[in-house]
Order: structure tokens, then sequence, then C-alpha cells
């Protein structure tokens, strides 16, 4: 691996290689919009909880228990996913690999360290300063874990669609003839 693992670029708006701020707008709410939701899919069977973010919503604007709130809690958090997400495309957007390291490889890992790091985020500064509840091991492993997947999902859904293929069919071949044998 070079010494120039990463180089920054500049993005040209306009330019046929590079996504256009729109472009990575588009990508980066969708891949926050999918990655909140399998995060949420994979959180809320096992810990059987909302988001906190319905405990902030009830300490810092209703003033009810979190309980009462589960909508309002579902879709603030949608809103910080998506929102996270959006910043995660344009992080993405400004790095360039070698050419041996793959745009969906780079997502995977980019994506588990940006999950990783909301995680720490999210347990210190969200739960433990502004609303003061701090998780048992066991929950915050999970909560953990489930930044982690959505670090994968995130990564992932930005990773794949970066490379600018306009025809996918034709691209990767899906038309082609599968072997049988």
């Amino acid at each position: 691996m070079s010494s120039r693992f990463f180089e920054s670029r500049t993005i040209a708006d306009n330019s046929d290689e590079d996504p256009s701020r729109v472009e990575t707008i588009v990508r980066g709410v969708q891949a926050g919009l999918v990655a909140t939701l399998i995060m949420t899919a994979f959180r809320l069977p096992i810990v059987r909880s909302l988001p906190p973010s319905a405990n902030a919503w009830a300490r810092y604007v209703s003033g009810e228990e979190p309980e009462d709130h589960p909508a309002v809690g579902l879709l603030l958090h949608l809103g910080y996913g998506t929102s996270a997400g959006t910043a995660f495309a344009f992080l993405f957007a400004r790095l360039e690999a070698e050419d041996t390291f793959e745009p969906e490889q780079r997502g995977l890992l980019w994506g588990s360290v940006y999950g990783m790091v909301l995680s720490a985020i999210g347990s210190e500064i969200m739960l433990g300063k502004l609303l003061e509840v701090r998780l048992e091991t066991d929950e915050l492993a999970l909560f953990h874990a489930a930044h982690l997947v959505y670090g994968l999902a995130l990564g992932s859904w930005v990773g794949s669609r970066t490379e600018g293929v306009t025809d996918p069919v034709q691209e990767y071949n899906y038309d082609s003839e599968r072997p049988t044998g």
C-alpha cells in the first residue's frame, strides 16, 4: 500500500467524472435513510426500546415520558441518520483511492469507522452529557453494534454508487447468459 493511499480531490461541478453536489446529496439521503432503517431493524428486536431521540424529545420538548413519543422518536432518528448519511456522502466524495482499492471496499472501511465515531459521540455526548443516560454494559455493546451496522450499510450504499455507472445492465453484464451446469 503506498503512502498516497488516499488523496484529496476537488469535486468540479459539471464534470462528467465527478458527482455533482445534487447527486452527492441524493446518494447521501438515500444511504442515510436505508442505513437507518437497517440499523433500526437490527436494533429493535434485540433492545426492545425506542431510539434515544425519544428521550431527547421528552426531555427538551414535551416534558413527558419517552414512551409517550414513539413516532416522534423514530422520525427524529430517521432524520439524524439521513443527515449523517448525507455528511458521509460528502466526506466520501472527497477521497480518492488507488485503482486496486474499489469504492465498495472503501465504503465498508470508512462506513465502519464513521458508524463507530457516531456511536462514540452518541454514547458520550448525546446520551451521557445531554440526556444524562448511562447504558449498562450489555446495552452499550448493542448501541455500538447497531451503529456499526449503520456504518456498514451506509458505506456499502455510498461505495457501490460512487463509480458513476450510468447503465448497470451493460456495465455489469446483467443481460449475459448464465452458464448452465
